[in-house]
């Protein structure tokens, strides 16, 4: 089972790809803010048991594959790491207050695709062949 994570009650391996962009696509993630928003992301990602498989800081953009629990949804984890590093940098860095009067320094879009080692076509067949029963059912009962 390598590459699987383990919680008290479940094990899994769930992975996202995620991407958001700065508001209006400014490029203001260079230098000492870039070097901050990794670390905040890391920071946030830690605190919430996300691993991070491979990331980078963009000048406009940020750009993750990430590993979460199955108690976390994609939209949660994006709210979370995007309003934290948006309110810290902000307070950190006044030419960002300054350039995102409206205290938004995210677009309120992102992009976000589940990542896998198993097709579709893969668990339709193992599903479709685990039992002796007719194959035209795609949802079986046990017997």
């Amino acid at each position: 089972m390598d590459g699987y994570r383990k919680t008290s009650h479940a094990v899994y391996d769930i992975k996202y790809h995620v991407i958001w962009v700065t508001k209006y696509r400014y490029k203001v993630l260079h230098g000492p803010i870039a070097v901050r928003t990794r670390e905040l992301i890391r920071q946030g990602c830690e605190a919430r048991g996300i691993t991070i498989l491979q990331g980078s800081v963009g000048k406009d953009h940020i750009h993750l594959l990430l590993s979460c629990p199955p108690s976390l949804v994609p939209s949660k984890i994006m709210q979370y790491l995007k309003g934290r590093s948006s309110r810290i940098l902000q307070d950190q860095f006044p030419e960002l207050k300054k350039k995102y009067w409206g205290q938004h320094l995210w677009a309120r879009g992102y992009f976000c695709a589940t990542v896998g080692t198993v097709t579709e076509e893969t668990i339709r067949n193992y599903i479709a062949n685990q039992f002796n029963e007719e194959k035209n059912d795609i949802f079986r009962i046990e017997e």
